[in-house]
């Protein structure tokens, strides 16, 4: 059973960082397309930043510059690192992955609809 777990959230204060790890099991070989997502109440899931299986990474034009995403591939972990964090950044971060193996454009990296697994997501306060 294909799982993503999550962790690292919590409230910060606005200028303070945090990092999101999330963890892929199920998979023999977990080298996946992978994305970190948010959503705020109301709207729909918006695509943050997302890491190929060649290690190739894009980025919301909103957290370029600020956020880097990373991966461990022996602990089949991704992680974002956030700093400088805005209010706006306020939201439930989700974690997702592709079930395929096979190396995704950049272009489609934060297309929701190219991921198969999503976590159970986390939560990220930003206080002014």
């Amino acid at each position: 059973q294909v799982q993503l777990v999550e962790s690292g959230g919590g409230s910060v204060q606005a200028g303070e960082s945090l990092n999101l790890a999330c963890v892929l099991s199920g998979y023999r070989d977990g080298n996946r397309n992978m994305a970190w997502f948010r959503q705020v109440p109301g709207q729909g899931r918006e695509g943050v930043a997302g890491i190929d299986t060649l290690g190739g990474t894009t980025y919301a034009d909103a957290v370029q510059g600020r956020f880097t995403i990373s991966r461990d591939g022996a602990k089949n972990e991704i992680s974002l690192q956030m700093n400088y964090l805005k209010p706006e950044d306020t939201a439930m971060y989700y974690c997702a992955a592709t079930a395929s193996a096979r190396w995704l454009d950049w272009r489609f990296l934060l297309q929701e609809n190219q991921y198969n697994h999503w976590g159970q997501g986390i939560q990220v306060t930003v206080s002014p």
